[in-house]
C-alpha cells in the first residue's frame, strides 16, 4: 500500500493490505479472501471495512475475456468508436476495439451511441466525462490489458462484477464486518457495492483516493479499512 494511515472525514484510517492467491474464473472468492487473511495474520473487527477490488470479484465470476478468445471479436462499430476515446497513461479504458466491443455488449448499442454523441458535443465546449456519465458504471468499470497487471489480466478485458451489493453482503456476513466492492485507480474511484447499505460511499472514496490496493504484481486485491481511535 502507498501509505498505511490516511486522514479522511475528520478521522485517521489505517489501510491494511491483504494478499491473496490469483483469483480466476470459478474460484471461491470467500475462500480466497479467508486464506489471504490467515496468511496475513490479520484479525478483523466488526467495525472494520473489508474492501475487495471489482476486478477480483469479476474474475471469480468469469467476467473477463482473454484477447485471443474467439468469442471476443470486435464489430466495425467498436473499431470505429474506439478511435475517438482519449487514451491516458493510467489505462486504455474503451480506447481499443476489444474494450469498446464489451461496452456495446454490456450497455447496449443505443446507449453507447448516445453516450458517444453527447461526449463529442461536450468536448466541443471543453467539458469532459459526459460519455461515462451517460454510459454508466458498467462501461466505466471495463478495464483493458496494461503492462504491470498480473497475468493473465495483462492480456485480458475485465468487466464489472455482477451483483456487487450481494457480494458485499456475503463477504460482510462471512467475516463479521462491513464490506465494499470497489473500483479504484490512479484517476479516481467508484464504489460498486457496500454492506450494510448505509455505508458512506463518499467517505470510502476519500479513504481510497491514493489507490492503496494497487493493480499489479502486489497481488493485494483486498484490504481492511480501520478507524484509528482519536
Amino acid at each position: 500500500m502507498k501509505q498505511i494511515v490516511i486522514d479522511a472525514g475528520g478521522y485517521s484510517w489505517q489501510r491494511i493490505p491483504v494478499k491473496t492467491r490469483l483469483i480466476l474464473k470459478d474460484d471461491d472468492l470467500l475462500s480466497a479472501i479467508g486464506d489471504g487473511l490467515k496468511e496475513s495474520e490479520v484479525t478483523i473487527f466488526p467495525e472494520d471495512i473489508l474492501v475487495i477490488s471489482e476486478k477480483a470479484v469479476g474474475a471469480s465470476q468469469g467476467r473477463y475475456y482473454l484477447l485471443d478468445d474467439d468469442s471476443l471479436h470486435p464489430r466495425f462499430l467498436a473499431r470505429f468508436l474506439s478511435r475517438f476515446v482519449t487514451k491516458t497513461p493510467h489505462g486504455i479504458g474503451l480506447g481499443m476495439p476489444e474494450t469498446m466491443e464489451c461496452a456495446l455488449r454490456e450497455c447496449g448499442t443505443p446507449r453507447i451511441l448516445f453516450s458517444a454523441i453527447i461526449g463529442a458535443l461536450g468536448k466541443l465546449v471543453s467539458r469532459k466525462g459526459d460519455f461515462y456519465r451517460i454510459a454508466g458504471s458498467k462501461a466505466r468499470s471495463i478495464d483493458g490489458p496494461t503492462n504491470g497487471t498480473i497475468p493473465p489480466f495483462n492480456r485480458a478485458v475485465s468487466l464489472a462484477p455482477e451483483d456487487p451489493n450481494g457480494v458485499s453482503e456475503s463477504i460482510a456476513k462471512q467475516f463479521s464486518c462491513k464490506a465494499a466492492v470497489v473500483d479504484v485507480n490512479d484517476l479516481g474511484g467508484n464504489i460498486l457495492g457496500v454492506y450494510p447499505p448505509e455505508l458512506n460511499k463518499e467517505l470510502l472514496i476519500e479513504i481510497l483516493r491514493d489507490n492503496p490496493l494497487g493493480q499489479g504484481i502486489e497481488s493485494t486485491p483486498a484490504g481492511i479499512i480501520r478507524k484509528i481511535p482519536s
